[in-house]
Formats: structure tokens, sequence, C-alpha cells
């Protein structure tokens, strides 16, 4: 489990094709003595596994399932990454409950400067806007966001300074691609309804 709360944007350092899936090897400055193998680390929104570390990287592999639903398969090395380690009992709670599986892949729309802030719009692939209301929480890239409005298959966010500088969504231009993560309330509650 994760808060959407990034802390540390990594770089993509080597991409390869295995015997068994796609592995990457991620640039990082976490503490990698701290860091388990077999630690699950969000990537993008995306939990994967490390299964290999060194002096300041860390190797993750991934299905081609996940590459079919994710923006995963677009990666090349030198690539940003938004990096969130698990979170443990007693840490705080900054953002929202976040899973690390990522529902859907979005399309950036818009982009516009609104103050200091950037407000961003997203086209969500159907059915899954069913799942996303104002002031809700979503999940961009693996970042907790809250979301402003809703208009059928669009919605928006507004991104302050802060986040902008000290994620990848800084980085995002209209037509992006993006991991995104609904509310995990937000998919019990809609299932509940269609089965009760």
């Amino acid at each position: 489990m994760f808060t959407g709360i990034v802390t540390d944007v990594g770089r993509v350092r080597a991409v390869r094709d295995t015997n068994r899936d796609r592995r990457f090897e991620i640039e990082t400055r976490f503490d990698l003595a701290t860091v388990d193998i077999g630690a699950s680390i969000s990537h993008a929104g995306c939990c994967l596994t490390v299964v290999e570390k060194a002096d300041g990287w860390f190797a993750v592999e991934v299905s081609g399932e996940t590459l079919s639903l994710t923006t995963l398969s677009d990666w090349e090395e030198g690539r940003p990454v938004n990096l969130e380690r698990a979170a443990r009992v007693g840490d705080e709670l900054g953002g929202h409950i976040v899973s690390g599986h990522v529902d859907g892949v979005g399309e950036v729309i818009s982009i516009e400067s609104e103050g200091g802030s950037h407000r961003v719009q997203v086209r969500v692939p159907r059915p899954l806007h069913r799942f996303i209301a104002p002031k809700g929480s979503i999940t961009i890239e693996g970042v907790s966001l809250t979301v402003n409005e809703v208009e059928d298959d669009v919605f928006g966010v507004n991104l302050i300074p802060h986040t902008w500088d000290v994620t990848t969504l800084g980085t995002l231009k209209v037509g992006s691609r993006v991991n995104l993560e609904i509310d995990m309330l937000a998919r019990y509650l809609a299932r509940w309804r269609e089965t009760a």
C-alpha cells in the first residue's frame, strides 16, 4: 500500500527484454541499504518488486500484462519516474490509500497556468470515468491528487507549484499518457451498488 506522496524522482538507467519479462534498472536517491530484495516500490503509480540492487540503483521485472495496461511500455533510458516506497504502519497518511494497481491510462488534453499553479484536464478510458467524482481522490503517475471537476469522461486537477516542481507531472504535455488509479473506496462502493 502507498499514499501517493512521491518521495523520489528516479530515472530509468537501462531497459532490456529477458526470456521472462522486461527488466528496468532505476537510479534512485533512496538509501538502498534499507530496501530489501522483494520490497514493493510504486513506479509512476505501478507497484513493482525489487529483484536486484546495487549502489544507487535497483532492478524490477515487468510482465506483459503490466506493460499492456500501463505506460511502462513507453519507458526508455533516461525517463524520469515518480517513486514511493511502501507505507509502513504508523507512517503519516499524507495523500490517500493507494494500492499501486493502475486502473487505466488517461490522456492529458489541456494544461493551463493559473496563478502559480497548473490546471490539468485528463480524458479517462470508459467505463473508468464513472468512478471519478468531484472532490474525490485520484492518482496520476503515482501522485495523490484531488479531483476538481468531472464532465463525462474528462476530469480536472490543480497542481500546486510544489507538486509541479518535485514530481514528473511538471513534464506533462498535451497528449501525454498517464497511469491512473481511482479511489479504492469509489471502486468498492460502485461494486456494492452493482451487486446490492
